[in-house]
């Protein structure tokens, strides 16, 4: 059975003027687009229950403005909720202090954007160390620590360089480096692909599966490409103006898809691509592989 890391509970966050009385009004099923005309309230997450397990990739996936980078940064509180409770390891997030909140994000949660967030002056190797730096670790201690990580994501002969030196995609590889560096129990990622050409996020999500393939970390990460998300989720959350509309592997909501808005996310793609093997396996009568997880073959 599938161990919890995080736990999200009955979650809405409103911006607005006096939003807080927004909360009573959705809670009785008052329409969001009306609340928003009349009150100025605009509900960026409406009642958002799911769990994420240790060692899986979970993908929220969606189009603008459905609230996915906003559900990601309240992981992190670096958006506080307007209700609701995330729980990090069991503990509740809203009860840490703002010193055990710093020092949550930077032992246990990285994250990784969808700009490079690069420090210019700095070498590739100091910018992969940052967060050690932050954290407090000595200057060999988290070069050694950075250059390990820079050796995986296929960066340790450009340790030296500074960024402008590097291609998009070598710069989102530093970016990737900086936030496993320190290990954290949670990485989260924000359209951390969606700024590189065709070949390169593609080669990121190779390098993702890679890393992932020789130590399973847990990652929540963002997209509004279904195929990214197919390719590269254990799960896949589906999100529409501020609600999840479906949860499940690329398999589940492949066969059978919530409603219309998440039968739009297939159309023009093969989604064969993206069934799991074991079921073709199964189908010729052969018994399947234990512990298949990639999507595509």
């Amino acid at each position: 059975m599938s161990e919890t890391l995080v736990s999200i509970n009955r979650l809405f966050k409103i911006f607005g003027p006096g939003a807080q009385n927004a909360l009573a009004h959705l809670r009785q099923g008052a329409d969001p687009a009306q609340l928003f005309a009349r009150h100025n309230w605009s509900v960026a997450l409406n009642d958002i229950s799911l769990t994420v397990n240790r060692g899986e990739i979970f993908v929220l996936v969606g189009l603008s403005g459905s609230g996915k980078s906003t559900l990601l940064r309240t992981v992190n509180r670096l958006i506080a909720p307007s209700d609701g409770e995330i729980y990090f390891n069991g503990a509740a997030m809203s009860a840490l202090s703002d010193a055990e909140l710093i020092a949550l994000r930077r032992h246990d949660m990285s994250m990784v954007f969808q700009s490079f967030a690069l420090l210019p002056t700095r070498t590739v190797l100091d910018n992969a160390a940052f967060g050690l730096e932050l954290a407090g670790v000595d200057v060999r201690q988290r070069h050694r620590q950075a250059m390990a990580v820079l050796e995986q994501v296929g960066l340790a002969q450009v340790a030296r360089q500074l960024p402008y030196q590097l291609s998009g995609g070598m710069q989102q590889r530093v970016g990737l480096a900086r936030a496993l560096a320190v290990n954290p129990t949670l990485l989260l990622m924000d359209e951390a692909f969606s700024a590189l050409d065709p070949i390169n996020r593609r080669e990121m999500q190779d390098l993702l599966l890679d890393l992932q393939a020789q130590r399973q970390r847990t990652l929540i990460f963002v997209t509004h490409d279904i195929e990214e998300a197919l390719r590269i989720g254990s799960r896949i959350a589906i999100m529409e103006q501020g609600k999840v509309i479906q949860i499940g592997t690329a398999e589940e909501i492949i066969n059978a898809p919530a409603n219309a808005y998440v039968r739009r996310f297939f159309s023009g793609i093969d989604t064969s691509r993206y069934v799991l093997a074991e079921n073709f396996a199964g189908a010729f009568g052969h018994p399947a592989t234990e512990g298949a997880h990639d999507h595509t073959f």
